[in-house]
């Protein structure tokens, strides 16, 4: 007799099918309006982990008498393969430069609009309330606040930029041969994030300004050294084929002084031009 799916993998379905849907419904929003309309802002494809500032910068742009950005979000790995299948739009960003480097030889972004917006870092994270210290140089502290059954949520390690950055760093660190049997894979950082928030898993790997914005559900308990891992950077870039009159100039504000003070509000470091 066949047993019945568990609730975290019952949770953790629920999360993926979210974040599909959500991601489709964006992109065939695009795909239906990019006839460019005085009253429309520019559309932006962004990484799952620039919510909050991305809304936030986009509302300031609004209030400056410019027509309000539609953001999308999306793990950047999504993003970059819908780009590379057509989607149109008029800027991304992505989490890191891989995926921004997959779509740039393919002719999709516009000469000399590619520039570093922001930095970030890797954290541990774990439910509100839980101060089990966790010793990065020491993996059976890891197993002991897994506990037996329980798994390390992250961003899929093989596609997303968190995951990928978290692989590196407990390869590094070398605490992947005695982990990696026990990763809860995400489709994007914002999915990791829920499985820890809700206590599906005891830990999880997010970016610290993921951790930031969940403050009252997560706890960081170690912070993973820059050196751990490659640099990360969040490359913007207008795509090629935009036609808003406004993309190039949003694109300007968000790395100009007053755009860098609202990423840097949220956590983000600022960037610096490639």
């Amino acid at each position: 007799m066949t047993s019945p799916p568990s609730h975290q993998a019952h949770r953790t379905w629920q999360a993926r099918a979210l974040t599909l849907i959500f991601t489709l419904f964006a992109l065939g929003l695009a795909a239906c309006s990019r006839a460019p309309s005085p009253d429309e802002g520019p559309l932006v494809l962004a990484a799952s982990s620039m919510q909050e500032a991305m809304l936030d910068a986009a509302e300031q742009w609004h209030d400056s008498g410019h027509p309000k950005p539609v953001v999308a979000f999306a793990a950047s790995s999504s993003l970059a393969r819908q780009l590379l299948h057509g989607a149109p739009a008029d800027l991304f960003i992505s989490a890191n430069q891989d995926w921004m480097d997959s779509v740039e030889p393919a002719g999709l972004l516009r000469a000399g609009s590619r520039a570093n917006l922001v930095g970030n870092e890797i954290v541990l994270i774990a439910p509100k309330g839980q101060n089990q210290a966790i010793n990065l140089s020491d993996s059976s502290s890891f197993t002991a606040a897994l506990g037996d059954r329980g798994r390390l949520a992250m961003a899929d390690p093989q596609a997303v930029p968190a995951g990928r950055y978290g692989k590196a760093s407990l390869e590094n660190l070398g605490l992947w041969p005695d982990l990696s049997d026990r990763i809860a894979p995400a489709d994007n950082v914002r999915a990791a994030l829920g499985l820890v928030e809700s206590g599906e898993t005891p830990l999880g790997i997010v970016y610290a300004t993921d951790a930031a914005a969940a403050s009252d559900r997560v706890t960081i308990i170690a912070r993973f050294p820059e050196t751990s891992h490659p640099p990360i950077r969040y490359p913007l870039a207008v795509l090629a084929g935009s036609a808003h009159s406004d993309a190039m100039d949003f694109r300007d504000f968000l790395l100009s002084p007053q755009g860098q003070a609202i990423f840097v509000k949220h956590g983000f470091s600022a960037g610096r031009a490639e």
